[in-house]
Order: structure tokens, then sequence, then C-alpha cells
């Protein structure tokens, strides 16, 4: 019998985290995983589904007594685990303790304790910074974070702390993964001619999984993973669309709600690179808008259409670039909005 290659997958209560954690268990005869996360009562109902799948070890990235307990013996390591904005905005040195320490105290125990071990890391479009003029991108283009992307900063540092280590690795610089996506402020943060392409959190969870299979082609190359063609779309269309399917009526806030630059997305000119190697692009725009109609019920819809403008007064109150505006913030003006002149 052929024996399971041990996988361990960091942060797979996260959106992508939990859609490849179900990928990896359609195929569990071929797998030995083990998931390393927080404990709380959300990641604890998160894997309640797939305990009797998988080994569940509760513990913080920042410390090494726990990171030590996965770090033996494994095959192949999924590092997924982040803190994402805008907490990782919020809070830079939380930010730069899990995203850069911690990732680079999990290579240094697999270093020892699994050295043979395939590295697959998520990384984020946000490192090419602003891209509203040229909105192309390329695997060979500049790495230039916007003004504040702590975030991004952060991906930036442990892609250099991968690229040094002694295990094999890859990395996927992930376009912006929409599904089960919540309303925060970041909506406003992102300017309306922004150029946006999707990928969904199943078409992502596939290519790190199939990527197991692929290290002799990823091995030590870095990749854009979007979903191409058919998943591209300007940001105002893209909201405007959603506001109809919930029931909220038009995109109509006032000028200055949106921020006008200092964010980041575009279309990855070279993204057929990795799906040629793994081949795992599904969903299209399409199916985003139809699982968004699916998941709102005519009640519900009904519900929110009647309360739509007090829904949308709210939104707008979390428009850090309009309050800016409003309050004449002269250091927030300059990095959210363009110059009347």
């Amino acid at each position: 019998m052929k024996t399971r290659k041990r996988i361990l997958l960091t942060g797979a209560a996260g959106t992508v985290g939990q859609a490849v954690l179900k990928e990896l268990c359609t195929i569990k005869n071929r797998y030995e995983v083990t998931v390393f996360d927080i404990k709380s009562s959300k990641t604890i109902k998160k894997f309640n589904p797939f305990r009797e799948e998988i080994n569940i070890v509760y513990g913080d990235i920042e410390n090494e007594n726990d990171l030590i307990k996965v770090c033996h013996d494994k095959d192949v390591v999924i590092h997924l685990a982040a803190i994402i904005p805008p907490l990782a905005d919020e809070k830079p040195k939380l930010s730069y303790q899990v995203n850069v320490k911690g990732t680079e105290k999990l290579i240094r125990l697999l270093e020892q304790h699994s050295p043979k071990a395939f590295f697959l890391y998520s990384s984020s479009i946000s490192v090419y910074g602003d891209r509203l003029n040229n909105p192309l991108i390329t695997i060979n283009d500049k790495l230039n974070p916007s003004e504040g992307d702590e975030y991004a900063k952060t991906k930036i540092l442990a892609e250099d702390i991968i690229q040094s280590c002694k295990l094999d690795w890859t990395i996927f610089r992930l376009t912006a993964i929409m599904g089960g996506h919540k309303i925060s402020k970041l909506m406003f943060h992102q300017p309306l001619k922004t150029s946006l392409e999707i990928a969904s959190p199943e078409d992502t969870a596939r290519a790190f999984v199939n990527a197991i299979d692929k290290q002799a082609q990823l091995s030590k190359k870095i990749f854009n993973l979007g979903g191409g063609q058919n998943c591209r779309i300007i940001y105002d269309d893209f909201l405007s669309r959603s506001f109809k399917i919930y029931g909220l009526g038009k995109l109509d806030f006032p000028p200055k709600t949106f921020a006008e630059k200092n964010f980041h997305c575009g279309y990855y000119e070279d993204g057929y690179v990795l799906d040629n190697i793994l081949n795992f692009r599904k969903d299209t725009l399409f199916n985003y808008f139809e699982n968004q109609k699916k998941d709102v019920s005519i009640f519900k819809k009904l519900i929110i259409s009647i309360f739509h403008k007090p829904i949308k007064k709210y939104l707008q109150s979390q428009s850090e670039p309009l309050r800016a505006y409003i309050n004449q913030d002269i250091k927030s003006i300059e990095h959210y909005l363009k110059s009347d002149t």
C-alpha cells in the first residue's frame, strides 16, 4: 500500500483554508492532513465536520513550542495563516509578528525536522501596489506596495525569507479571492475604476492541492494566481451588480466616498502559466453572481430593499475617504484622494 503524503495546512479556518481542507478531504486516501490554527469557538466550529478525518493541533504561530508539534516528518506544507486587512493595517506590529516572524519560525523548524518538505505559500496581488494606470500585471513587475499597506509589506518580507530558505518552495500571489466575502470599510479603499480579476476560494484551493503533485514544475518559482479572462470586471460594475442582487438599488454614493488611489488589484497577464500547470480554473464571474443570487432569499432581498436607504447610509458612514474629505483631514486626503487641481 502506498504511503499517504503528510500535509501540514496552516490557516485552515480562513476562506481559502476551508476550501483547501475540503479539497484535501475529498481525496483523503492520499493524504494525512494536519491543521494548525489558533483555538477559538470559530476554529472549533469550522474543524468539527472534519475531526474524524484530520489531525487538529491548536496553537499560536508566534510560539515555537506550539509550532514544533506540527513540524516533524511533513512532506508538504501549505502555509495560509496570516493577519489580513483591515486588521493587518490597523495592527502592523501584530501583522509583522504573525506574517513575517511566524513564517520565519515555521520555516526554521521545518528545515530542522522536515528538511525535504515542499513549502507552498500564499502571497498577494497587493505586493504590486497601485495599478490603476497600468492594470496588466506580470510576475516580473516591480514590487511596489501602496503607501500604508502593511499587509503587502509583510508578504514581501515573507517571500524574501522563503526564497532564501533551505526547503523546496513555491509562491502563489493570489488575486482578490471572492466568496463568503463580508462587506467592510475596505470596500471604499478601492477606486471604482480598478481593474478587478477575482478567483473563487474553490479554484484557489484546487491550485494548492493540485500543486502537491507538480513539485518539479513549481520548484523555487513564483506564480500569479488569478481566475483568468472570465473573472475580469471593473470594480464599479462589480459592486453595481452585487447591490442589485441584494436589493440595495443603485451604487449612488456621493463623490469622494471611494478612494481614488493607493490600493491594488489588476489583471494577471501571465496568470495562464500557473493554470497550464495545475488546471485549476473552473469558476467564472457568472458563477460568482449566480451564487450570490442563491444566497439571497426573496424575503431577505425584500427586507433589504425596504431598508436600503438606511443601510447605504450606514455603509457610507464607514467610508474613510469621505470622512477625510468632509473633515478636511489633509494627511488622509493625500492618501486616499487625487488632487482636484
